[in-house]
């Protein structure tokens, strides 16, 4: 819990202040404690306002409340896109969970999925006898103003789930090095794990801020943005007192590293 409060607070220090006035926290299972849901509450004042998505470490209370639901109170879930997921409901379980300590006004999500080979022996007795696996997601989010039906289950379900790009995160990060770990010494560690996490954090700052907009580098995995952009085919030549960077006029991405690089220096200075 004290982990989760100060990488949090470190996070929340680094927003600017004309971003701060709403701010989304989603976190996983490991953030259900009493602490950092207290803490994610007493964050709102007059002029911010804090809603979070948790994951839900599911107990015997949660599995009997599951157990009171009606048929009819199960919807299909939809996709990031907004389509249906056929094979996915979701449902409210707020109100029949009777486990105490939480905070006022919070409302709990319910998703279950037919259980795949590998989860079967994880299952629990109930998650065996109803054949399906559940998952369950603690939210304080009521309604979000201007946006039609985020206070709908299928909504908040959806909005918690993109959480996941988190993993992939995690999965391109140890391709930009911390894939090499671990060292026998913790210092050398320690200085590994930061530079590649600067790298990773430069990557995707330079894929936000001037890649947005182009096909295949929006997106693209670190291996491909070494391929196309880093390992740049140039030579570095001085001429009349300035230096010039002459890129192969036949390398397929030169324009989108010109672009790149216009849009990066164009950039107002950090104050």
């Amino acid at each position: 819990m004290a982990d989760h409060i100060a990488v949090l607070t470190d996070a929340l220090a680094q927003i600017p202040g004309s971003s701060a006035a709403k701010i989304l926290v989603r976190v996983d299972g490991a953030g259900a404690t009493h602490g950092l849901l207290e803490h994610l509450e007493a964050l709102n004042t007059t002029r911010r306002t804090v809603r979070y998505t948790v994951g839900w470490k599911i107990t015997e209370d949660d599995e009997k409340a599951i157990a009171k639901l009606p048929g009819s109170a199960w919807e299909t879930s939809a996709h990031q896109d907004g389509s249906l997921q056929e094979g996915y409901p979701v449902a409210e379980l707020t109100g029949l969970n009777t486990r105490e300590g939480w905070p006022e006004g919070m409302r709990l999500i319910v998703r279950r999925v037919r259980p795949t080979r590998r989860h079967l022996k994880k299952l629990t007795a109930f998650e065996k006898k109803t054949g399906w696996r559940y998952c369950i997601t603690a939210t304080n989010i009521r309604h979000m103003w201007g946006i039609a039906g985020s206070g709908h289950s299928q909504f908040l379900d959806v909005l918690h789930r993109s959480h996941a790009g988190v993993e992939d995160r995690v999965r391109t990060n140890k391709a930009m090095g911390l894939d090499n770990l671990p060292s026998a010494s913790w210092e050398v560690n320690r200085g590994w794990i930061l530079a590649a996490n600067l790298a990773s954090d430069l990557d995707a700052w330079v894929r936000l801020l001037a890649l947005h907009d182009i096909d295949g580098l929006a997106g693209a995995e670190p291996d491909t943005m070494r391929f196309r952009l880093y390992h740049l085919p140039a030579r570095l030549a001085d001429h009349a007192r300035r230096r010039w960077l002459r890129i192969d006029a036949t390398w397929p991405w030169a324009k989108a590293f010109t672009t790149c690089w216009q849009r990066l220096t164009a950039l107002p200075a950090v104050t």
